[in-house]
């Protein structure tokens, strides 16, 4: 009986995990920061350097859940999608501190410096996100 012990254990931390869903470290909701760039030049070279320069140095702030960075998906073309983008950034924090403490933190106003002038446009989409209910 001893030797399920263990594997007891395990399932019962991978299940609180998971039923910690998208409740932040400090107890209050994650917040989703996406943000949607339209670029002057929207070629697939400019978008590329655009998803680099996220990656470089919007990745890895403290209170990071999640990241990634990508290119508009131009072959997804329907009639509910808005196509006005070419890159999309999207990243989870673990609270809305994490979020202001990243959005005054040197790496991200580098990014803001170096980019801005490639933007045509950029459009902000911020939301807490619901505790997971199972």
């Amino acid at each position: 009986m001893n030797a399920w012990l263990p594997l007891t254990f395990l399932t019962l931390l991978a299940a609180g995990t998971a039923m910690a869903g998208r409740a932040g470290a400090q107890g209050g909701p994650q917040l989703a920061h996406m943000v949607f760039f339209e670029l002057n030049d929207a070629s697939e070279e400019a978008a590329a350097e655009l998803v680099a320069a996220c990656e470089k140095y919007l990745s890895g702030h403290d209170g990071t859940v999640y990241f990634s960075a990508g290119a508009r998906a131009k072959e997804l073309d329907r009639e509910v999608n808005d196509v006005a983008f070419d890159v999309a950034l999207h990243v989870v924090f673990e609270s809305k501190a994490a979020h202001d403490a990243y959005q005054s933190a040197p790496r991200h106003l580098t990014f803001i410096e170096e980019n801005r002038a490639g933007w045509k446009s950029v459009r902000v989409f911020d939301s807490y996100l619901a505790a997971a209910t199972e």
